[in-house]
């Protein structure tokens, strides 16, 4: 059963990763290839372009923000100013704190049990697990094969316009329009 939704809604960052949300979805019943049972996401608040990475173990959480902010930082040549989670262990170690202060990015931890102050990785999260869902619904590929599933979802959701921005969450991070000439319905 889901919470009912959160009525407060905050104003959209203004610049590219001025604000990104992360959180950690698992451990989910069938590991994916490879042994995957997590997934963590990020999400930048100002586009809303998001990035998964699967992961064998919730420990793995800071490894993949590093890899992830480098990624980003290179891309954009901007910094990550704000980093929203939930208070999860994974966010919290002293290694993750002291790494977040080295580089100057501020932590926003939302308070213990109110999933709805991390809204946006909240939905993320289920809006992804949901298309999962859909896509190996329609095939007959062993359920192990989720981790694809997600990792094209992934890239629908960032090609795909919404009611919240005027432009698709790829044209705001690239700067130029999506190409869809590699989608077929089949």
């Amino acid at each position: 059963m889901t919470k009912k939704p959160f009525v407060g809604q905050s104003a959209i960052a203004k610049g590219l990763l001025d604000l990104v949300h992360i959180d950690v979805c698992g451990p989910l019943s069938i590991p994916a290839r490879g042994g995957f049972s997590y997934f963590i996401t990020f999400t930048d608040d100002h586009s809303r372009y998001g990035y998964v990475y699967l992961m064998r173990y919730k420990s793995e959480a800071f490894g993949r923000f590093k890899e992830y902010r480098l990624e980003v930082e290179n891309q954009t040549s901007r910094k990550i100013k704000v980093l929203r989670s939930d208070r999860g262990g994974e966010y919290l170690s002293g290694a993750f704190i002291d790494y977040l202060k080295e580089n100057e990015i501020l932590s926003q931890w939302t308070p213990p049990g109110t999933p709805q102050l991390n809204g946006v990785a909240e939905r993320r999260n289920r809006t992804l697990l949901d298309m999962v869902r859909s896509m190996m619904s329609f095939t007959e590929l062993p359920p192990s094969f989720w981790g694809h599933a997600l990792e094209t979802a992934v890239k629908l959701l960032n090609i795909s316009p919404s009611k919240l921005i005027p432009q698709t969450p790829y044209e705001i991070w690239n700067g130029k329009p999506a190409s869809y000439k590699y989608l077929s319905v089949g």
